[in-house]
Order: C-alpha cells, then sequence, then structure tokens
C-alpha cells in the first residue's frame, strides 16, 4: 500500500487529474505504456450515519470513488491512444454489493465502483479494454487483524460459510486471473472473494 492511501509514492493526489496524468507520462517514460491498472487506493471509516461529517463522506468518497475514476480514465485515453489495449481492474468490495452498518459512505463509494466498472467495460469493450473489479470479502491484514481478533470480529467470522478472513494471498490468484489472458472474454464482471460471504443467509 502506498504511503498515503490516497497518493502514489507519497506525492501524487490520486483525485488530481493532471498530477495522474504526470505519474502515467513518468511511467510511459520507463516502461512504455501501461496495460493492467489496479485501482486499489482506499480509505474507510466506520461511523453511524447521524455521525458522519461532511469531511468524513469527501475524504472517502473522493479516494475510493473519484480517485480511481481519474486513474482509470487515464488509463483508458492512453491505451486508446497507443491502440494498445489493456485492463483496469477496480477493487471494490463485498459491501459494494452487501450492505452493513457503520459504513455508509465506503458503501456507497464500493457500490458506485462495481457500477463504474460495468458502465467503463461497456464503453471500451471496442478499443479493446477489458475493466473488470475484484470484491473481496474481510482479509487478515495489519489494519484489520486487531478488530478480527475482537467478539465482533469472531462474531463476524461466523457469518462467513469457511469461518474465516481471506489472506493476502488468496488475492493474488483471481487477481491474476484478470490481469491475464485467462480471462480475455471478461469484462464488466465482478469477481467475489469472500469466504462465501455474499451466498449466506441474511
Amino acid at each position: 500500500m502506498p504511503p498515503s492511501a490516497d497518493t502514489i509514492d507519497g506525492e501524487i493526489q490520486l483525485t488530481d487529474a493532471a498530477g495522474v496524468a504526470q505519474a502515467f507520462e513518468a511511467i510511459e517514460e520507463q516502461a512504455g505504456t501501461v496495460t493492467v491498472v489496479v485501482n486499489n487506493a482506499g480509505v474507510a471509516g466506520g461511523k453511524a450515519a447521524l455521525e458522519l461529517t461532511e469531511d468524513d463522506w469527501d475524504r472517502i468518497l473522493d479516494t475510493n470513488l473519484k480517485g480511481a475514476w481519474t486513474v482509470a480514465q487515464e488509463a483508458a485515453r492512453r491505451m486508446t491512444g497507443a491502440e494498445t489495449g489493456g485492463v483496469i481492474i477496480n477493487i471494490s468490495s463485498v459491501l459494494g454489493l452487501r450492505v452493513s452498518k457503520g459504513v455508509v459512505p465506503y458503501a456507497v463509494s464500493k457500490a458506485g465502483l462495481v457500477q463504474m466498472t460495468k458502465a467503463l467495460a461497456l464503453e471500451l469493450a471496442p478499443q479493446n479494454i477489458r475493466v473488470n473489479a475484484l470484491a473481496p470479502g474481510y482479509v487478515e491484514t495489519d489494519l484489520t487483524r486487531n478488530y478480527l481478533a475482537t467478539e465482533a470480529g469472531r462474531t463476524l467470522m461466523t457469518r462467513i460459510p469457511q469461518r474465516r478472513p481471506a489472506e493476502m494471498a488468496e488475492l493474488g490468484g483471481p487477481l491474476l486471473l484478470l490481469a491475464s489472458d485467462a480471462s480475455s472474454y471478461m469484462t464488466g464482471a465482478v469477481l467475489a472473494v469472500d469466504g462465501g460471504q455474499l451466498v449466506s443467509s441474511l
């Protein structure tokens, strides 16, 4: 993860279109046209809906949705201009498909990312650009480990059919599938990696 969730190398704001364009320019000078983009920057926050501030809302929506849009648009423009085609993978969440309490802006941003994925897939298919989304469930990371060890976290695991969070390595296979020619006939898809959480009973 970058030093700050809404920056690239701690310097480029993802919501700054000019800065994102400069980042792509720098990459192209060294490696040529970027043909695989993973939109993985994101922030979260847990508050009841009536306690949310405007700053809370803007911080999460700007990073998770506007930032992803800014990067995806710039990537698609460059892939189209170079006639290379390519792949854009947006990292959404099961909370973009199913809601929970206390995460309104996060759930809204991830649901928006799902619809953005589908809309871009529709528009960019003629340019040989595939756009898909990965929707992880709960993943054990440095940010989630303490919560998952609490009583609330353990209770949450009982509602996941596989009864555990994902390990980071378990996202690698699905991500490589979407990034590679193995998924050459997939676009507009949302691939859940959630231990069965989306099919569990309410």
